[in-house]
């Protein structure tokens, strides 16, 4: 991996502690609204013990890193253990030290702008090929060992921590409203990695394909993939339109389908992530 490379890792891992110990001290903590894996854990923990957050995210995730560093590839651990460190500064320094309050006592609020900030840092994070807590090293080592995959460990995490809180804090309401900072966090970690995209997957079964796929490239200026195949209850051939098309330009699609062959068959997805062909980097 080039200088370059490695610098742009750092920079994400960098502006991501920093917008993910914002959420936390500006939000969550001051709120009683916990988050999922580690800063989670160090959210209810604090409570408990009055040790400051940063530092607990320290023990919790050293002792993590040291097991699962093998299997996580001597660069990942070195930048993984750069993104708790500085994020578990940036919450001390932020927190315990300029002592900043905050931002809102509305739970909504709270809940939603701390998921948020913790899903944009925990995203960047990622992007800079680091992890910012222990779960996902305890989701790797389980996964390793039984039929579990690791996004089932790191759910059972999240649900552990849900029910902690309630005992934790004694408001069953601040479980609850964590459960939405945990979901709101994960829609923003997707957002960061895959991008907000806005075009749409389309699938379209047609007996008229090179009729459909020349309107789609002269009034649609779309390439796509013409395939061909056969039924499941028929040994008949099936031809098939694969073609992805801006999400404003599909109700023009679909008056062309209607238009020139109303037996087609149209199946609209979203599209999660694009490469290739000036999509991606």
């Amino acid at each position: 991996m080039n200088s370059r490379t490695e610098l742009r890792n750092i920079l994400y891992i960098l502006s991501g502690a920093m917008v993910l110990a914002l959420g936390i001290v500006l939000f969550l903590a001051p709120n009683k609204i916990a988050t999922g894996g580690t800063p989670g854990m160090a959210i209810l923990l604090n409570y408990l013990t009055h040790l400051p957050i940063g530092t607990l995210m320290v023990l919790i995730n050293l002792p993590l890193l040291l097991v699962g560093g093998k299997m996580l590839g001597k660069s990942f651990t070195l930048r993984s253990v750069l993104a708790i460190f500085l994020t578990s500064f940036f919450i001390d320094i932020l927190g315990a030290v300029l002592h900043l309050q905050a931002l809102s006592h509305n739970t909504l609020l709270a809940t939603l702008y701390g998921g948020i900030a913790v899903g944009v840092g925990v995203g960047l994070i990622l992007r800079g090929n680091a992890s910012a807590g222990g779960t996902t090293i305890i989701a790797r080592l389980v996964a390793a060992r039984s039929q579990y995959k690791p996004g089932q460990v790191i759910l059972v995490f999240d649900v552990f921590i849900i029910i902690t809180a309630g005992f934790v804090f004694q408001d069953i309401e601040r479980a609850l409203w964590s459960m939405i900072s945990i979901y709101v966090t994960s829609k923003c970690i997707d957002m960061i990695l895959t991008g907000t995209l806005s075009e749409k997957v389309v699938h379209i079964a047609t007996n008229k394909a090179d009729l459909l796929s020349q309107l789609i490239v002269e009034q649609l200026g779309q390439q796509g993939t013409i395939l061909t195949g056969t039924g499941l209850h028929k040994e008949e051939e099936k031809t098939l339109i694969f073609v992805t098309v801006e999400a404003r330009k599909i109700t023009l699609l679909r008056d062309i389908i209607h238009q020139n062959d109303p037996e087609a068959f149209m199946v609209v997805m979203d599209a999660a992530e694009m490469l290739g062909r000036g999509h991606g980097a």
